[in-house]
């Protein structure tokens, strides 16, 4: 198998169907052998039964897990990426905010060598943003994007670590994740950080992107959670 694509999704019913679509329509397009895992976290409007009854042409495989509770994005991206099969595999956020034509960017320098992971970036030369965020939001990420360079110890050089559009070589993904114990928003630190431990290089590539008003992140109300994580994930690395 090529490509798997795992989309997390939360109370995700009225967008879960073109998510899907869109996927297959691109490993089609790309003539890749696939399968699309849809993890949806708990929801309580449906999506997985519209996940479920998505038509898909034959060839495309379709796996849709669903957890009972609500445990946070990091939590259905891992059940997810533990649970692909592809020589590569990706994960994508609900919405389409990246169209999937950008994944050819990250597969070419996994491809080539050039790295072992391959993070979208909309903060990047060369990227393309249709709609942006307000600016109280670029505000909080700006402030957020360097309290993480410094508070966490990772390189400068990451322009944007929470792009959901992450690319990566399958086998090092399920090992990755497998070893990854953060439920929420900051699992993505938390696979940077592991990553760079385990001596895989990431690099970035531009995305087109557009602003999904819908976002399941508040800057104010999630700032607590956000400050607990990157404790814990500190916390868990010293002790490895």
């Amino acid at each position: 198998m090529d490509l798997s694509i795992v989309i997390p999704a939360y109370n995700e019913s009225q967008k879960i169907q073109l998510d899907i679509q869109t996927a297959a329509e691109f490993l089609q397009k790309e003539d890749l052998s696939g399968e699309i895992i849809v993890v949806d976290d708990g929801s309580t409007d449906h999506t997985e039964k519209k996940a479920q009854t998505t038509s898909l042409p034959q060839n495309i495989i379709l796996q849709v897990i669903h957890t009972e509770e609500n445990r946070g994005k990091g939590h259905a991206v891992r059940s997810g990426m533990i649970k692909t099969q592809g020589e590569y595999c990706m994960f994508a956020d609900s919405g389409y905010c990246v169209p999937y034509e950008n994944v050819r960017a990250g597969l070419s320098m996994i491809k080539k060598g050039e790295c072992e992971i391959a993070h979208g970036s909309r903060k990047m030369k060369g990227c393309h943003i249709i709609k942006k965020q307000n600016l109280y939001r670029r505000i909080c990420s700006g402030m957020f994007h360097w309290m993480v360079i410094y508070t966490m110890n990772i390189s400068p050089e990451y322009t944007d670590t929470q792009c959901g559009f992450k690319v990566y070589r399958g086998d090092i993904a399920r090992n990755l994740y497998s070893q990854c114990v953060i439920d929420g928003f900051m699992f993505d630190i938390e696979t940077i950080v592991r990553a760079e431990k385990m001596g895989y290089r990431i690099r970035e590539f531009p995305v087109e992107w557009t602003n999904d008003r819908d976002s399941r992140l508040s800057p104010v109300r999630s700032f607590r959670s956000v400050l607990k994580e990157l404790f814990a994930i500190k916390q868990t690395m010293a002790k490895e």
